[in-house]
């Protein structure tokens, strides 16, 4: 319910087209059988859009920018690793040129998978795809708005930064 609410005032000012968007999946398992998590990451590292398919396709891919595209706009450059669904899904689209692929580009990406694997170890796995969406969405919300680059800023404008965000959260009404 709160998740809802925070993901809205966020995405309100994020609708920019001359942001990159970084997109990448991961392996899940649920259940001991393979899924995968699509993931949108903007160009400073905040989580836009999670989901889950058991297919790691063109049909999968041309689903998840869609969503994408349809919640946060279109965007000038969008970041990929090297899988072709993503290029035939763009292409299909109409978006192919804005593709860009590299060795390391989609660092972003790569590296916002890692507290969410994290939570995963500590939760001991999924059960069902329903709840690994829930689970991907939610979480993905609640580190957006929690987390600060603290390397980026002077120590002073974090913990301000921090209150604004805790005041937030306490605003509305969950802890």
């Amino acid at each position: 319910m709160f998740a809802a609410e925070i993901r809205r005032r966020r995405i309100s000012g994020m609708k920019s087209s001359k942001w990159r968007r970084h997109l990448d999946e991961m392996f899940v398992k649920i259940n001991g059988e393979r899924h995968y998590l699509w993931r949108a990451v903007d160009h400073e590292g905040e989580v836009l859009e999670s989901f889950v398919t058991k297919t790691r396709d063109k049909k999968a891919a041309l689903k998840f920018l869609k969503k994408a595209m349809r919640k946060h706009g279109r965007t000038e450059v969008i970041v990929t690793d090297r899988l072709r669904s993503y290029g035939a899904a763009l292409k299909e689209i109409g978006a192919a040129h804005r593709q860009e692929t590299g060795r390391w580009t989609n660092n972003r990406a790569e590296n916002s998978h890692l507290p969410f694997r994290r939570l995963e170890r500590a939760m001991l796995r999924f059960r069902r795809m329903r709840s690994l969406q829930k689970f991907a969405s939610l979480h993905a919300s609640v580190y957006n708005l929690l987390n600060s680059e603290r390397s980026l800023h002077s120590r002073s404008n974090f913990k301000l930064n921090r209150a604004v965000a805790l005041a937030e959260w306490r605003g509305l009404g969950v802890a």
